[in-house]
């Protein structure tokens, strides 16, 4: 059914796999329209309790965007990239069944606002969570200045955003970005049992309380003034160099 996703059903759960192991799980504009339209098909249907986002294998959840991409778009191709992306991870957000990231390994760029965009993120002891995007040239894309915000407050995000560093799975918990560090053999069942628990409460109750959460954070503003950023990014010298220097494996020379 999908080039880019597994999707596994066990009962009341859904494991949605990121299947690019080779790419270490990076992600294209055709794997997250994927996911979109996963999860809008099992919203619909009211079809599970739960919904478990993984990557492929140990070593990446995501790890970030598939540069090679993207490297050569302008502004106006890296708009459409990001609004349609963007409106695929503020339906997760918005689903009415809770999504869980399981995190093993990279979430690193696209895969860290992928995971954010989930409203659990249970971490195995290898995850690494970072917003590299400064290093190309250009901001996030997919509402990570304001997601990693939101979740683990200005200065902190702010920190992490202009320094570009990635944090593992224990100053995650301790920021708040992930709620739960297990091993790689148990992440999987961690998150399994979390969503099973869900199932002696009320589904429509669940659903209410992650619509009224996402009232507090309703507004848009933000999200589409990091769209025109990262788009108006794509015509600048820093973007050109940024991406031929990660492609070419050598460090940049911004002018």
């Amino acid at each position: 059914m999908y080039k880019n996703i597994l999707s596994e059903n066990q009962g009341s759960v859904q494991i949605i796999t990121i299947n690019r192991e080779d790419k270490l799980n990076a992600l294209n504009i055709e794997l997250i329209q994927e996911i979109g339209q996963e999860v809008a098909r099992l919203n619909k249907g009211k079809l599970v309790r739960g919904i478990i986002i993984t990557g492929k294998g140990n070593k990446a959840f995501a790890a970030g965007a598939d540069i090679s991409e993207f490297a050569n778009f302008n502004s106006k191709q890296a708009k459409e990239m990001s609004t349609n992306g963007g409106k695929v991870f503020d339906s997760i957000e918005a689903s009415e069944i809770p999504v869980i990231a399981a995190v093993n390994g990279f979430a690193l760029g696209g895969g860290c606002e992928l995971a954010m965009s989930c409203h659990v993120r249970i971490s195995s002891e290898n995850a690494k969570y970072g917003q590299p995007e400064v290093n190309l040239g250009v901001p996030p894309g997919y509402g990570g200045t304001q997601r990693l915000a939101q979740l683990v407050g200005k200065g902190r995000a702010l920190d992490l955003l202009v320094s570009a560093r990635a944090i593992d799975a224990q100053t995650a918990l301790n920021y708040g970005l992930t709620t739960q560090v297990t091993n790689s053999d148990d992440l999987l069942p961690t998150c399994i049992k979390y969503i099973e628990k869900l199932g002696a409460k009320s589904p429509l109750a669940i659903a209410e309380v992650i619509k009224c959460t996402n009232v507090l954070y309703g507004n848009k503003d933000g999200f589409q003034y990091e769209i025109d950023s990262f788009s108006n990014s794509f015509d600048t010298s820093d973007f050109k160099e940024g991406t031929a220097a990660f492609l070419e494996k050598r460090k940049p020379n911004y002018s």
